[in-house]
């Protein structure tokens, strides 16, 4: 079809091209059919079949905006790389977000956007049950959907309300798709409680993303099997590292220990790095039960108040644990690695070890950092191993440096919850040495195990990160020529070097345009994922890299292992049926994988947002300083110091009318021509914070009108809004501390327009 015919096909024509016998024929019938769903080929209303890029159709998954329009992302590796394919709202037909579905290609509207398109065919629904929060009539209800990106409401009779009460989180499922002028249809199948109930928000967020709370009773029979300390005959066959001082270091909290190290250095000044890691493998057999629900999950869920494991706990916290004082059956990698921090040599085998001390990464931290007298004295038996892992570890650091790996120093937020779920503290969390030395060392072992099997050219897994969107690069090149900058092409290979973003973060370290230009340099990245084929990771500038450090959590990891066990087991080859099987799973496992680690971090993420916004609703009224993260047509985004996220609406912005330069990143006022641009510290006064809703919302001091139309009940000291002047003193922003007493020079209540009463009346209707 792609080769030799010149239009749409007939079955007919198929077979007779393909010159097939009456048993083959029966077979055809069934491949074009699955071809037809997996959106490979079309049959159009004449019963005709042909490829879609020859028919001027895309397939892909939409991807909904909570402002009603959506974007298809295309399926087909070549028309990826011409973008994805906008679709306005009045072209979306049926379809919901995530659908799997066909779209044509129209004439593009304005020159500024590449593609567009109208839904002509669903393929796959993708939303089968919803959560949300229902409401009901007399005769009839709705359940508004949690999920803002699902933007109808299902309707729901009186026959299927399953006595749920008016304001219950609650799970419906679809009965009637959505049609012309019809919301989708459904039936309320489960009750997860009151909105308002204390962890109701969290379990809504794993019924959303479909995250699963218990072990099937088959898998949690399997994980009872499985012996709790290490058996005599599995010391077989296993170099024996017991006798290494073997440490962990974690978080305080972690319980699923997946990786051991110990170095030393020789003789010659080099440097013998062990990691070992949990041999998961060992015990999770390829197509057991185990293994089968751990493909499933793909990956251990953290939420904000809990973990979703991968694998059942008896294993995760259990045997598969590198526990302090206890044997265990392990993966290791040794490297001899240079002063220059290349490795020498290497190799890789099963062992048995015994962890000789649980560290974490506080207490190293406090040893190596603050150089605590009492901690070092307590700490005389480990002091020479920190020591060396450090002196190891800027080696590593350096070597990634020169390289051209680039890293962005991102906090990471940690919401602090009581036993009740509330939130009572945001604690940002930047990189400590502790952790660096454990990333260096992971890193490298990643690396020189990804390098291992790519040589024996066998199947394998790898981490894949490939190059940046070249779009992005090009508008980021546009902002940089403003400060004397740009990110050049390598000249032979017409690619962008990662040593060259690298150098342009190092030129700007310390200036006021860092966090922009290090913000945007961040967008223009692809998203690492997995795959089959090497592809290198164009972040860390690696030629070679997998993930093989954290089996317990991550189910590539395990197919790591497993890949590496079988190939040392048959002395370095793998029989060519073998090879054959691999090579047909291992590339579906790569896709579910990556899907499974984004859903998890989509959770994660939504998790933390809800239980940040949660917590800053205390502060309604206050003053902050932060930083302008992102520009958009309708507003501003803003980060403040503590690691929170909110909106500033254009609307809000009362002192002049603003116009977005989308090439400057900025907002910018027509008659005072006062800029908002990215990268810009400003002081903002905290509007409305509804958890529920998702929406932090901000006025910036001294440029703000307030709307309270849909504002939630909040103290008598907010009940108005101020509009304070620009020239006022500001006040503390640590969001620790509620300002009392704050002085308001004047206040502004806007008045509700037409459309806002008509907007109130319909939802009241509604």
């Amino acid at each position: 079809m792609e080769n030799e015919a010149t239009g749409p096909v007939s079955e007919e024509a198929l077979a007779s091209a393909l010159n097939l016998t009456n048993e083959e024929l029966i077979e055809l019938f069934s491949i074009l059919d699955r071809l037809e769903h997996d959106g490979l080929i079309v049959c159009n209303r004449n019963d005709l079949y042909g490829l879609p890029a020859q028919m001027n159709l895309v397939v892909g998954t939409l991807s909904m905006n909570s402002k009603g329009y959506g974007f298809i992302l295309p399926q087909d590796k070549n028309e990826a790389e011409l973008g994805d394919v906008f679709i306005p709202p009045s072209l979306l037909g049926s379809a919901m977000h995530n659908d799997k579905v066909i779209c044509r290609l129209n004439e593009t509207s304005t020159s500024e956007r590449a593609r567009e398109g109208e839904i002509i065919r669903i393929l796959e629904r993708a939303n089968k049950q919803i959560v949300g929060t229902f409401e009901k009539s007399t005769a009839f209800g709705f359940v508004t959907p949690d999920n803002t990106k699902i933007t109808k409401d299902i309707f729901i009779h009186k026959r299927n309300f399953n006595k749920a009460p008016v304001g219950a989180k609650v799970i419906v499922e679809i009965t009637k798709w959505p049609r012309k002028r019809h919301n989708p249809e459904g039936k309320i199948i489960q009750i997860l409680g009151q909105a308002d109930d204390p962890g109701i928000d969290i379990l809504s967020v794993i019924h959303q993303y479909d995250l699963p709370l218990d072990f099937p009773a088959e898998v949690a029979a399997a994980a009872k099997n499985v012996p709790m300390s290490v058996m005599e005959k599995e010391y077989k066959k296993r170099e024996d590292r017991r006798d290494l001082p073997i440490v962990t270091i974690d978080g305080d909290d972690a319980k699923d220990l997946d990786d051991g190290v110990y170095v030393t250095k020789k003789d010659n000044g080099n440097y013998l790095l062990g990691v070992y890691i949990a041999d998961v493998s060992h015990y999770v057999r390829e197509n057991s039960t185990l293994d089968i629900e751990a493909r499933k999950r793909g990956t251990s869920v953290y939420l904000v108040d809990r973990v979703i494991p991968m694998l059942p706990t008896r294993l995760s916290n259990g045997i598969c644990s590198l526990n302090a004082g206890q044997d265990r059956l392990s993966m290791a990698a040794e490297m001899e690695i240079g002063s220059d921090g290349q490795v020498i040599s290497y190799k890789i085998f099963p062992t048995v070890i015994h962890v000789y001390r649980r560290l974490t990464y506080n207490l190293v931290n406090k040893i190596l950092v603050e150089k605590d007298p009492e901690t070092i004295t307590a700490n005389k038996d480990i002091l020479n191993l920190l020591n060396t892992l450090s002196d190891l570890r800027n080696i590593l650091k350096k070597r990634r440096h020169i390289r051209g790996s680039i890293d962005f120093n991102i906090a990471e937020v940690k919401v602090k919850l009581n036993e009740r779920g509330i939130p009572t503290a945001l604690l940002k969390r930047e990189g400590s040495l502790g952790e660096s030395i454990i990333e260096e060392c992971m890193l490298i072992a990643n690396e020189t195990v990804a390098q291992h099997m790519a040589k024996k050219q066998l199947p394998f897994i790898y981490r894949v990160h490939e190059q940046p969107d070249t779009e992005k690069i090009a508008n980021l090149n546009d902002l940089l020529a403003t400060f004397g900058l740009h990110i050049n092409k390598n000249t032979k290979t017409n690619n962008i070097d990662p040593l060259a973003i690298q150098k342009v973060l190092t030129a700007v370290e310390g200036r006021p345009e860092e966090k922009i230009i290090s913000t945007l340099a961040l967008r223009t990245m692809q998203q690492a994922r997995y795959k089959e084929e090497n592809a290198g990771h164009f972040g860390l500038a690696a030629e070679f890299y997998t993930h093989f450090t954290s089996p317990i959590r991550r189910y590539p990891d395990l197919i790591v292992h497993r890949l590496l066990a079988e190939t040392i087991s048959a002395k370095g080859h793998l029989a060519a049926t073998r090879q054959k099987q691999l090579n047909k799973m291992l590339p579906e496992i790569a896709v579910s994988s990556s899907i499974r680690e984004r859903v998890a971090a989509d959770a994660e993420r939504d998790t933390v947002d809800m239980k940040k916004i949660e917590y800053m609703a205390q502060f309604v009224g206050d003053e902050f300083t932060g930083v302008i993260s992102g520009v958009t047509s309708f507003g501003i985004f803003i980060e403040l110091d503590n690691g929170v996220e909110g909106l500033v609406h254009v609307s809000s912005m009362a002192n002049d009318y603003y116009e977005y330069v989308e090439k400057e990143y900025a907002l910018v006022g027509r008659r005072t021509n006062t800029r908002y641009q990215m990268g810009q510290s400003v002081t903002i006064i905290i509007m409305r914070a509804d958890a529920k809703e998702r929406l932090l919302d901000f006025i910036l001091k001294g440029n703000g009108v307030y709307n309270d139309f849909k504002r939630p009940k909040v103290s008598a000291a907010v009940e108005k809004i101020a509009q304070i002047p620009a020239d006022s003193t500001p006040t503390n922003s640590s969001h620790n501390h509620r300002h009392k007493n704050k002085k308001v020079d004047s206040y502004q209540k806007i008045t509700h327009k037409k459309k806002h009463r008509s907007k109130h009346l319909k939802a009241n209707h509604k």
